[in-house]
């Protein structure tokens, strides 16, 4: 039996000139998040407003310890737009050399202000969570709150002139619950470790939606302005939060 799917797998590969490295970093990764968005369903609005080309920076409310929310962003992003998005994401998936391969693969950097700024100067899109890991691992019961924006996104947009593009993702709250925080583990690991009650993700119903860019002009000099920083991030984060709650009084159902 081995045999026969090795020979079939074999054929496969040369009949479409791909490699067994680009069949496992290329195709599996895309066939497997095909799988995940139709389990979850996913419907998505206003992917028009994400630009075809040039330096953009895609912000989204973040939640699930699992970070399914950055892997359906993006899959949508490579599907609708044709774009390969630079996933700006937590240390936590370059610890492990096995894990950080596997990361590297589907697009994601290590979260720094130095790695935003080189690849929006490339021209890439970068897809970034201003919440960090106080959204991806706040527990549940704090599901669709915005946590405390950090303000290296609004310093790139200013820095480079890239607009700001805010999506929501309405489902992923319910779909990893996290009970509870290990927020010690801060000071000795220099992450929280959140505490969940499932890895299986639930089959919640996923709404993705993004809203029209927010062209800041570009002006480095006020990307170090602390205070003028901080008030645009505020504000950015008032209105994702309107956005939100606005798509929660619509929405009818979590599981159907």
């Amino acid at each position: 039996m081995q045999g026969f799917f090795g020979r079939a797998v074999s054929r496969a590969l040369e009949k479409r000139g791909l490699t067994r490295e680009e069949l496992a970093y290329k195709v599996l990764p895309l066939f497997l998040l095909d799988i995940i968005q139709r389990y979850l369903r996913v419907t998505t609005k206003g992917i028009e407003h994400v630009p075809k080309k040039g330096p953009c920076i895609v912000i989204a409310n973040h939640s699930g310890f699992m970070g399914f929310d950055a892997l359906m962003l993006s899959y949508q992003i490579v599907s609708l737009r044709k774009r390969i998005p630079k996933i700006i994401a937590h240390k936590l998936w370059f610890l492990v050399p096995e894990i950080s391969v596997a990361a590297k693969k589907f697009g994601f950097v290590p979260a720094t202000y130095d790695n935003g700024l080189t690849y929006l100067r490339k021209k890439d899109l970068l897809l970034l969570f201003p919440e960090g890991e106080e959204g991806n691992f706040k527990p549940t019961r704090y599901r669709y709150r915005l946590r405390r924006f950090r303000r290296g996104f609004v310093r790139l947009a200013l820095k480079t002139g890239a607009p700001i593009i805010p999506s929501i993702v309405i489902g992923a709250e319910e779909t990893n619950i996290t009970l509870s925080q290990i927020r010690w583990a801060k000071e000795l690991l220099g992450i929280i470790i959140p505490v969940p009650l499932n890895v299986v993700p639930l089959p919640v119903k996923w709404h993705i939606q993004y809203f029209p860019p927010i062209h800041l002009k570009k002006d480095p000099e006020k990307a170090e302005d602390i205070e003028y920083v901080t008030h645009l991030s505020r504000k950015i984060r008032r209105d994702l939060q309107a956005h939100m709650n606005d798509a929660l009084r619509n929405r009818r159902r979590i599981f159907l």
